[in-house]
């Protein structure tokens, strides 16, 4: 199982088709499909995801990337 996590600024490119977390969804993990625009986070690594903001402008942090 190759999954990954999108917790290392590394794996999030400008461009991938990621899984976030918006900041209105954290307490029930509902998720939302996107591209990504932009890296938000400047560290390498974040334990609850990379923040992003997605093409349509919304922010939030990877759960996941899908490709």
């Amino acid at each position: 199982m190759n999954q990954k996590t999108g917790k290392n600024r590394k794996d999030v490119k400008i461009g991938s088709e990621v899984y976030i977390v918006l900041k209105k969804d954290q307490r029930t993990g509902k998720r939302t499909k996107g591209i990504v625009k932009d890296l938000l986070t400047r560290s390498s690594f974040h334990p609850h995801g990379i923040k992003v903001r997605l093409e349509d402008g919304r922010v939030g942090r990877v759960q996941e990337i899908i490709k």
